[in-house]
């Protein structure tokens, strides 16, 4: 699978972050609706850490204020602010200050994420006088969103983006199906990238005292088999799939970990976590990963980040998910949780094989979906783009 999009340049993969260094640095500010923990907000909090250090490093500004991925630019010393803005709320007052920090930053380029913070870039960035001077990504992060599972808003937001979609300078999504959705909602950029999503593999690797010590803070042996996921409770992530799988399965411990699993209900075998800051040790306390959506992935962190840990993975086949998978795990069709099941059991009986799909996992995220791959993309993304304005 080539990632690097038709108008980006092929660099070798094992140039790691030393690539970046080749390009000329360009000031970046990033705008996103809020920074609670979700794909794409660990994307950009990623991102951002990993050029703390860079000669021009990027800014952020966040719609909405506080969140678990906004301490963590933070602490990283990157420049960051929030507007101060709150859900469902039309805030002029905080298009005019996106404006005046545009004026103020003369960031290059400004790259949004997902619709409200696209819509906000444009409008902040047209109020600003600085439109002929900055070019504007939007970036699109899901695919096949049900959206009559969302609030009615979010149908209109998309159509809106789309009539839009011709006036940035490109539109970015993290995946294929992605793109391949929104030039179906009517999406029509001057120019529609991919560039995927980077993981830390230094941050989630394999690490055998964590998973000794994650094992007996969950009371599981080491001859248990544990089988578990990490994502927020929301329609798209389709925890009553992996509930009922797990119903169906026998001698598989389930843990699951996100905003709202504390409050699923409680099952045999069944460990509810809830939101936790500790995911990389969290992973490696686990035999397997499954990845249950229902629709609406394009890239997925959560997939990702446990092949980085070294875990053998179960997805559903939405998004990317079988792009990035390959041979390195078990696909299973979405919403049928007796495959799912299946799976899991397939997992349970076959220790080597678990051995040996974890393995295959790390080296093939390590080598084709690192940060750095993700960072040096955006970097041509970046330099091409000053070249073209």
């Amino acid at each position: 699978l080539n990632y690097v999009t038709e108008r980006m340049v092929a660099s070798d993969a094992n140039d790691n972050l030393q690539g970046t260094e080749r390009l000329t640095p360009r000031r970046v500010m990033h705008v996103i609706t809020g920074l609670d923990t979700g794909g794409a907000e660990t994307m950009l909090a990623n991102l951002v850490i990993a050029q703390a250090d860079a000669p021009h490093p990027p800014m952020v500004v966040s719609l909405l204020p506080g969140g678990t991925q906004a301490q963590r630019i933070r602490d990283a010393g990157v420049e960051m602010w929030d507007l101060n803005m709150s859900r469902g709320r039309p805030a002029p007052r905080a298009v005019r200050r996106l404006a005046t920090l545009i004026k103020e930053n003369r960031p290059r380029f400004i790259q949004g994420w997902m619709y409200h913070a696209d819509l906000m870039a444009l409008a902040g960035l047209f109020l600003s006088g600085r439109r002929k001077k900055t070019w504007l990504l939007w970036g699109v992060r899901c695919s096949d969103m049900d959206v009559r599972r969302y609030r009615r808003s979010l149908k209109w937001l998309m159509r809106l983006c789309a009539m839009l979609s011709s006036l940035p300078d490109a539109v970015v999504a993290n995946s294929h199906a992605g793109r391949r959705l929104h030039r179906s909602l009517g999406y029509h950029p001057r120019n529609f990238l991919v560039v995927p999503n980077g993981i830390d593999t230094d941050r989630f690797r394999p690490d055998s005292e964590a998973r000794k010590q994650v094992r007996a803070e969950l009371g599981l042996s080491d001859g248990d088999f544990a089988v578990g996921t990490t994502a927020r409770v929301d329609p798209m992530k389709d925890y009553s799939n992996l509930l009922a799988a797990l119903g169906r399965t026998s001698n598989v411990h389930g843990v699951i970990a996100g905003r709202g699993t504390q409050d699923l209900p409680d099952q045999k075998n069944l460990i509810r976590l809830g939101e936790r800051d500790d995911i990389p040790r969290l992973l490696n306390g686990l035999d397997a990963f499954v990845s249950p959506s229902a629709f609406g992935e394009g890239f997925s962190n959560s997939l990702t980040e446990a092949m980085a840990t070294g875990l053998p993975v179960i997805a559903t086949d939405v998004g990317d998910s079988a792009l990035i998978v390959r041979d390195c795990g078990l696909m299973v069709p979405p919403s049928d949780s007796d495959a799912l099941a299946n799976a899991i059991e397939q997992l349970r009986d076959d220790p080597d094989r678990r051995l040996h799909l974890g393995r295959e996992a790390r080296e093939r995220i390590d080598t084709e979906f690192g940060i750095a791959q993700a960072i040096l993309a955006f970097e041509v993304l970046y330099t091409e783009g000053a070249e073209v304005t």
